[in-house]
């Protein structure tokens, strides 16, 4: 009898538990058992795995084998497990010394003439890897983007023999190093190329600032869309660990991540047919959706009350919490959700409410009706509402270029510092006790917001709203404090309360 154990890596959510491949080979007729809540795929491992060792050139055990995937009550799925377990069976079989794999861990799926195949959810492997401090071994096609991970060792192999040269010390493989590779510079459309938009593009940048949720509300082709898509060109440039976090999110859905927009911020565009599961994610095996996928980027949500109102109650915790907690009768899945969400709506159904020249054909009933898809908790969420109205003809053919991204961005970045500075964090993520701390007001600011309240019927979730919206204006103008002009402007943006009255 021969046992053999080689350490790999489950995939659930974003976390990625070790996992034990347990090989133990004794004499038999050849009967092949796996064990240990193996789904269809990692079944079906035995026929590659041994196809695989075959066209491979080496020899497969006579015997019977059992193979153990531990720990027993963690739900085994892809076919990321075929390398390890046919590692331990040629290790059982004397072909490699079952000590030269101690210090490693091993994902990949094999096809049957021995190439190794990508695998998804490689970053987030990694990750858990390094921290074992064992070194990972995958597929090449992974190997780059593996190796993103600060401190970890990742070697990438493009077939079965290329391993078992490496084990056996007659041809060591390479470690891979990408630190040099990895393309610091992050191109968006500029938003200079939006004609007009004054006020719109001054929220944009509050919300950029602070890290605000915003909507826009105007007629059809006034520029909504496009205002959106800047967006990301003028927040803060990505830190290694957000660009790590958010790279972890799109390996766990896509496969491979593109190694070139590792610093981009991510943005998300879901249509207004989505479902549920396709923004939060979900699934029999949990995947993340859109808003995990746009994880410390943005998700833009056009045409608003278009989307069905379940789908968009859905958004209102991970909104809160930055995350999404999925779970299913055998496992649980933790995706992280920080984003940034621009909506963006008409103000009637047909579009033209408001309009200086085209007459609305809504009735005020149909108008009320339209406004109320949106929730009143959604629009408590929300924390700056914008008028994007109509253009007139001068400022179509105006083309002097307006301020572009770039000086935007050096303006958001020095507020942003400030917030780091002040509290470690963006103002949107100010709880009320430290939001009293940093954003205290004299007599004239405090009867301002009285007044609010009394007008508007601001719930407690939007007064607070308004004080960080007013912090982050403050914060841009360089005044250590909360101004009545500051508060004036960020009552301006709290529209969305009107829209449910």
């Amino acid at each position: 009898m021969a046992y053999v154990c080689v350490q790999s890596r489950a995939l659930t959510g974003f976390d990625s538990p070790n996992v034990a491949v347990e090989i133990d080979l004794y004499p038999g007729t050849g009967e092949i058992k796996i064990v240990g809540l193996p789904e269809t795929e990692v079944k079906e491992s035995k026929d590659r795995v041994r196809s695989a060792i075959f066209n491979s050139q080496f020899e497969y055990p006579l015997g019977n084998l059992v193979i153990n995937l531990a720990p027993a009550d963690l739900p085994k799925e892809s076919g990321r497990f075929d390398l390890p377990i046919a590692l331990g069976i040629l290790a059982a079989n004397g072909v490699i010394p079952s000590s030269s794999l101690n210090n490693y861990e091993f994902v990949g799926e094999l096809s049957l003439s021995g190439q190794l195949r990508p695998i998804r959810g490689a970053i987030a492997m990694t990750w858990r890897s390094a921290t074992a401090n064992k070194i990972f071994v995958l597929p090449h096609e992974n190997a780059i983007e593996a190796s993103l991970v600060e401190n970890a060792k990742v070697i990438g192999a493009k077939n079965l023999r290329e391993i078992i040269e490496h084990l056996k010390n007659k041809a060591p493989l390479s470690f891979i190093n990408t630190s040099a590779k990895v393309n610091h510079f992050d191109k968006y459309p500029d938003l200079n190329e939006v004609k007009g938009q004054i006020q719109a593009k001054r929220a944009l940048q509050i919300a950029a600032a602070g890290y605000h949720n915003i909507l826009m509300i105007g007629p059809p082709g006034t520029g909504k869309s496009m205002l959106a898509q800047r967006l990301p060109g003028i927040l803060p440039s990505m830190q290694t660990s957000e660009a790590l976090e958010s790279a972890a999110v799109q390996s766990l859905h896509q496969g491979i991540f593109k190694i070139e927009k590792f610093y981009q911020r991510p943005y998300r565009a879901p249509h207004h047919t989505s479902s549920a599961v396709a923004l939060v994610g979900g699934g029999a095996s949990p995947r993340p959706g859109e808003i995990s996928l746009a994880h410390n980027g943005v998700v833009f949500l056009d045409e608003l009350p278009e989307f069905d109102r379940k789908v968009l109650e859905v958004l209102r915790e991970p909104i809160e919490n930055g995350k999404i907690v999925i779970s299913r009768a055998q496992n649980k899945a933790e995706f992280p959700a920080r984003f940034q969400l621009v909506a963006a709506m008409n103000p009637c159904p047909c579009g033209f409410h408001g309009h200086p020249k085209k007459e609305c054909r809504c009735t005020p009933t149909q108008i009320e009706q339209y406004n109320r898809k949106i929730s009143g908790p959604f629009l408590d969420r929300i924390d700056i509402t914008v008028e994007v109205p109509s253009l007139a003809s001068y400022e179509l053919q105006n083309i002097k270029p307006s301020e572009n991204s770039q000086n935007i961005r050096m303006k958001v970045e020095n507020a942003y510092q400030i917030q780091i500075n002040r509290q470690g964090f963006t103002n949107a993520l100010l709880s009320s006790k430290k939001l009293d701390q940093v954003c205290g007001l004299d007599n004239r600011g405090k009867a301002l917001m009285k007044n609010a309240i009394d007008r508007l019927a601001l719930s407690a979730r939007a007064y607070y709203r308004i004080l960080k919206v007013a912090r982050t204006i403050s914060d841009l103008e360089g005044s250590d404090a909360v101004l009545p002009i500051h508060i004036s402007e960020a009552i301006q943006y709290r529209r969305a309360d009107l829209l449910n009255k």
